[in-house]
């Protein structure tokens, strides 16, 4: 990407303001560069899922600039953000499966709103892409028949079906087994070094932060109290974020 871009990170919020009943971001910055994994992490109700609705379109800054795929999409029309939303996709924490469907044809599915999908090698697309996230064994299963974990996953593999070159994981190891946590970061880890896919983390679990993201962004009080480096995470002198670290340490005795 020539230095004169004027967009060189692949995601970057400029001075987001977003106001409900109570303001919610106040002036955020943030970037997240083309193959990077970047976390937001922060307590309940600081809008990390208001970030993620603003970088996929489902939510509008009150003011300020929102770059996804290096292109200023704040004031795109539906038209425009459906071209967007073929490079970015999410992983939401519901899965947001097709309950009707099988685990092969909510995969199938989105495999099918690809404009260079070859109807002749769906069974081996879809079986490849269930064993790229070890799920293989379930193609015929439902989600009703399913753990949160495996929804997760299956969810990870529809996602991957549409080819895009950015994934949004919304509280991906939420209400997940110690185990199927460990292995959603492995998993998506995987991910990417073999796709170089850009991700947006939102978590909770501090262990997957430090397995999957190369950097992190911490809110608090409706801003954006650290960005950096993971491991320079620790260093903050801020006494919001050393309590935080703290009480996640308690939790794990």
């Amino acid at each position: 990407m020539p230095q004169s871009d004027p967009y060189p990170h692949y995601i970057e919020f400029r001075h987001i303001y977003k106001t409900f009943d109570r303001p919610v971001l106040v002036d955020c910055n943030f970037h997240v560069n083309p193959g990077e994994t970047v976390a937001i992490i922060g307590r309940s109700g600081v809008g990390k899922s208001v970030t993620l609705g603003n970088i996929m379109g489902f939510l509008k800054p009150d003011s300020g600039r929102v770059i996804v795929a290096h292109e200023d999409v704040t004031d795109f029309s539906e038209t425009e953000w459906r071209r967007v939303r073929r490079k970015v996709t999410m992983v939401f924490q519901s899965g947001a499966l097709f309950d009707s469907l099988t685990v092969a044809e909510n995969v199938l599915f989105s495999l099918e709103l690809r404009q260079d999908y070859d109807f002749q090698n769906k069974e081996d697309v879809v079986n490849g892409l269930l064993q790229m996230v070890d799920i293989a064994d379930a193609a015929d299963a439902y989600p009703a028949d399913l753990s949160t974990g495996y929804k997760r996953a299956v969810a990870i593999a529809r996602a991957l079906a549409a080819q895009p070159q950015c994934v949004l994981y919304d509280e991906p190891t939420t209400m997940v087994d110690p185990i199927m946590s460990d292995h959603l970061g492995d998993l998506m880890l995987r991910l990417k070094k073999q796709l170089k896919l850009t991700s947006v983390v939102v978590t909770h679990d501090l262990d997957l932060m430090y397995k999957v993201a190369d950097r992190v962004v911490f809110l608090y009080d409706c801003g954006v109290i650290f960005f950096g480096p993971v491991a320079d995470l620790k260093k903050s002198e801020h006494p919001h974020i050393q309590e935080f670290l703290e009480l996640d340490k308690v939790l794990r005795v």
